[in-house]
């Protein structure tokens, strides 16, 4: 998580863990698209100062970030991913809504977690204003698209690190 104190998109470039042999899967949300897009290019660019290869990132779009958990549930199942990187962005409204559609996508991606064999990444920014999601998609809180590409690589690592011990 991007706070005032850690950021955990200011890696050390010599420190990036290593996904060259890694295949990200990427859903982004279409709604808040300046915002949305700004998480997916900081995930790419990160995804990249690890040594992934672009051949081995795909990227998918939904209308909005309910459709979320769908878009990465098929990246999952139609396509050879090690991971999947959730993107989107809910900003506070008038009504309710804002609430129903954090908590649908957070169990959603919490439910993706638990039924695929598979790390799903939660990257969906949720703010108050527009401002909080700017200062978190490459303002002054960091790009929360770029640690979400590290938090991926580090789960591909961890799932790796079980599936290769002896014994």
């Amino acid at each position: 998580m991007s706070t005032n104190f850690k950021n955990q998109a200011n890696y050390d470039e010599n420190i990036f863990p290593d996904a060259q042999n890694m295949k990200f899967g990427i859903v982004v949300a279409e709604w808040n698209s300046k915002i949305t897009n700004a998480l997916l290019n900081g995930a790419i660019d990160t995804l990249k100062k690890c040594k992934a290869s672009e051949e081995n990132i795909t990227v998918k779009y939904v209308p909005g970030c309910f459709e979320i958990t769908t878009g990465a549930k098929y990246l999952a199942e139609f396509s050879n991913v090690d991971v999947v990187i959730c993107i989107g962005c809910v900003i506070q409204g008038e009504t309710k809504h804002f609430d129903y559609i954090c908590q649908s996508v957070t169990h959603g991606i919490t439910e993706l977690n638990l039924k695929f064999p598979i790390p799903f990444i939660f990257s969906v920014l949720t703010v108050n204003n527009f401002q909080q999601a700017i200062e978190r998609s490459g303002g002054k809180y960091g790009n929360k698209g770029s640690e979400s590409a590290i938090t991926a690589v580090r789960m591909v690592e961890l799932k790796r690190s079980f599936v290769t011990q002896p014994g």
